[in-house]
């Protein structure tokens, strides 16, 4: 009896109120966080045709789930060389002639363990169907080769490495030209020498300030990588970039993909950009243009719409790159890159108005873009 009341006693105690372990509910504090506006005109969706478009292919196995947003390559610079081809080997460096001499060369010094490789500084190297500004050099040379014996066995000019004679400046490897993008800039004559080559890096590619972490170098070190634009002088006729650019990705010997859909959008956007009286460059882009008003009365805009070789994403066929020049004062994306996928030709017309004209980003098909200062864009 004595047990059952002394149980009794700590059971009580044990059932007080005092006793019972009390759980105070914990709520998190309520952070205002400031809206951040996107640092571009935003459009949610594309809208939707108002005429006739070209038809979307059938069976182009696209992936339509995943979240695109943030998925562009990152790069501070594009080299977009005239190639004159509308489509190319799967690696562009195996390509015979002058493209394929300047990527392996581009390639070999700008990439892992060359001589300016520059991991804060990544430069995409990509062929575009726009033909070459033809070199009066070039083309004394091409004149005079064709009065010669065509039987006659080439021999290689003195001082160069017969090796490798197919990536040095000869009669029959013109000089190459490129568009430079982000920067606005087109150079006509590159010299696919090797010299001259390191000469163009120096002069167009290398960035005019280091990352931070470059510090750590030596003062030696750091001026190898960075920009000399001493340099531009060797290459005459470099511009500025006044025309919009509107590039493809039509790599078919890379994927089917956008082999099939490339073509189609370029006839897409050059049908839309006509409607919107846009003036097409179709011939070779010429050297040092006259600086363009876009502000003039009566101003038409011209545009070079091209299939380009692969830059990554061909899943979400068709990529779509806008360059809109930093002379289209009035446009907010002036001096920008705007990276688009998904793009089928029921989204040109779209594209050519609210993007091209209005400067407005479309969200539902936005990889990303870069600015002229290399800021990367994301929503």
């Amino acid at each position: 009896m004595s047990a059952l009341r002394h149980s009794s006693r700590r059971m009580a105690r044990f059932l007080s109120p005092r006793t019972v372990p009390v759980y105070f509910a914990r709520h998190a504090s309520r952070i205002d966080i400031p809206f951040t506006p996107p640092p571009v005109p935003v459009l949610e969706h594309c809208p939707s045709p108002t005429c006739q478009c070209r038809p979307m292919p059938e069976g182009l196995d696209i992936e339509r789930e995943q979240d695109i947003s943030s998925s562009m390559a990152s790069y501070a610079e594009q080299v977009l060389i005239c190639s004159g081809k509308e489509d190319w080997t799967s690696r562009i460096e195996d390509e015979e002639g002058t493209d394929g001499a300047l990527v392996r060369q581009l390639k070999g010094l700008l990439g892992q363990r060359g001589k300016f490789s520059d991991p804060y500084h990544n430069v995409m190297l990509t062929n575009s169907s726009f033909p070459p500004t033809e070199s009066p050099t070039h083309q004394t040379a091409r004149s005079s080769q064709k009065a010669t014996d065509s039987r006659s066995i080439p021999v290689a000019k003195p001082g160069k490495d017969p090796a490798i004679a197919r990536d040095q400046d000869t009669p029959d490897t013109p000089p190459a030209s490129a568009f430079l993008l982000p920067s606005f800039q087109y150079v006509p004559s590159i010299p696919t020498e090797s010299s001259a080559v390191e000469a163009f890096i120096k002069a167009f590619i290398l960035p005019s300030q280091l990352h931070q972490s470059h510090d750590t170098l030596s003062r030696e070190q750091q001026n190898i990588l960075k920009r000399q634009p001493e340099h531009q002088r060797r290459f005459i006729g470099a511009r500025k970039v006044d025309e919009i650019l509107v590039l493809i990705c039509g790599h078919g010997g890379r994927d089917e993909r956008c082999g099939k859909l490339g073509p189609i959008l370029r006839d897409e956007f050059e049908d839309k950009l006509q409607r919107q009286n846009v003036a097409l460059l179709h011939d070779a882009p010429v050297a040092e243009a006259e600086v363009v008003n876009t502000e003039v009365e009566g101003y038409v805009p011209t545009a070079r719409v091209g299939l380009v070789s692969h830059i990554g994403g061909h899943k979400w066929a068709g990529n779509v790159i806008v360059y809109i020049p930093p002379s289209f004062s009035t446009n907010p994306l002036a001096g920008k890159g705007i990276w688009y996928g998904r793009v089928g030709p029921e989204h040109v017309e779209g594209i050519v108005g609210k993007t091209i004209l209005d400067g407005k980003v479309i969200k539902e098909l936005f990889r990303g873009g870069i600015s002229q200062d290399r800021e990367i864009l994301r929503l």
